[in-house]
């Protein structure tokens, strides 16, 4: 009888996952950082590189070296043209928790972020206390480079709205949960109300789960712990709620949703939406109107090409998909707050690429994205209405017959 072989410890699993690597180097122009500082430490291969290096003990975890693990956005532009088909973001978060978390991560905003009754109640204040006349004043008392100063940009003016739901009456049909999350829960309510509404008009039973942090933030930021504690919520969270598909508005939590319900089918839910689209009708619009495709859509959900095919079911409309070519805005989660001089570099040149697309709106459907490409709309004088794209889907939705 075969003996079971021990499980692989952190170390053996990131020499694994760094073996598969063949150096060749088609991730290089695909990689943002690389984009930025054109060296080697700042690009897949190199961290690869360094994360052997780490595992195997033959280097130490200094601030030189880990400064440019830490600079990772995680965009997975590498994972999906790597030939060899390395499982970077595997051995990045593998990386991140055998390092643990970097020195000076602003852990009191972060976990402020991760409650949404906290974001909530900050949003109301900021509303009530005319943040529109005082934020730039704040804004130009904080230190450069603070991730207070960097979250205070990407602070919407005016309280979210969060429309009301009616309660879902589809007996019989598919049971999708829909998982709100902590930031998109309050600041992309309305999108969720949307996805609930387009579900429903498909004809799926739709269902909306209690809002709380899936732990991407710390799975991305090396706190495991925290992490593992979140997923196991989302686990029973999940159990109790008789689903048969789980969906998120944000892409951003995809992946961490995944890694914690191993065989559930967790989507996006313009995919769902995608293969009932003959139940869906929408009024024209005459508007032209930008699509960003945050990385997460494109490399995790994998959903761009089901979201531009029902957007360019509404008549009319004019839409045009942002070019890639910087490959990611610079938002990554917390990567906005916690780098936020890399990130708006980042960001220039994402609306650079809208900007020439001459657009009178902006969709894009990661709420992170949203909120960092809107504080450089401010800082830029480029001002366009922003929303989530299936909130302009849901708002073109004709009534059912």
């Amino acid at each position: 009888m075969a003996l079971e072989k021990p499980p692989l410890t952190r170390s053996q699993t990131i020499a694994a996952l760094a073996d598969q690597c063949v150096q060749c180097g088609m991730c290089l122009p695909t990689c943002p950082t690389y984009g930025l500082d054109g060296t080697e430490s700042e690009s897949p291969r190199g961290r690869i590189a360094m994360a052997a290096a780490l595992a195997r003990g033959d280097a130490e975890p200094t601030a030189t070296l880990r400064i440019h693990l830490d600079h990772c956005l995680g965009c997975l532009n590498c994972e999906r043209v790597c030939p060899a088909q390395v499982k970077y973001g595997e051995l990045l978060v593998e990386t991140r928790a055998l390092i643990g978390p970097r020195p000076g991560r602003p852990r009191a905003l972060l976990a402020m972020l991760k409650q949404p009754t906290l974001l909530r109640l900050a949003a109301r204040l900021g509303s009530a206390a005319g943040l529109a006349r005082w934020k730039r004043r704040l804004d130009a008392r904080l230190p450069a480079g603070s991730a207070w100063r960097a979250a205070l940009g990407t602070l919407p003016e005016a309280t979210p709205v969060t429309p009301p739901v009616a309660a879902d009456s589809a007996d019989g049909q598919p049971t999708v949960a829909l998982f709100p999350g902590c930031v998109a829960s309050v600041e992309d309510a309305e999108a969720e109300a949307a996805a609930l509404r387009l579900l429903r008009a498909a004809g799926y039973r739709a269902i909306r789960l209690p809002a709380f942090c899936c732990g991407a933030i710390d799975l991305h930021g090396g706190e495991m712990d925290t992490a593992e504690r979140l997923a196991e919520r989302v686990r029973e969270t999940w159990r109790s709620s008789g689903a048969e598909h789980l969906v998120s508005v944000t892409p951003g939590c995809l992946g961490t949703l995944r890694r914690a319900l191993p065989g559930v089918p967790v989507a996006d839910p313009a995919s769902l939406l995608a293969e009932r689209a003959d139940r869906l009708r929408f009024r024209p619009l005459a508007r032209r109107v930008a699509l960003h495709l945050p990385c997460t859509q494109v490399n995790v959900a994998r959903s761009e090409g089901t979201l531009q095919s029902l957007l360019r079911k509404v008549p009319e409309l004019d839409l045009q998909v942002a070019p890639r070519a910087p490959y990611c805005c610079g938002a990554a989660g917390s990567h906005m707050l916690e780098f936020p001089g890399r990130a708006a570099r980042l960001r220039e040149a994402t609306l650079d690429q809208v900007a020439a697309l001459a657009p009178q709106q902006l969709v894009s459907s990661n709420i992170g994205c949203r909120l960092h490409l809107a504080a450089g709309m401010d800082d830029g004088g480029r001002r366009w209405p922003h929303m989530h794209p299936l909130t302009l889907l849901a708002q073109q939705l004709e009534d059912s017959p």
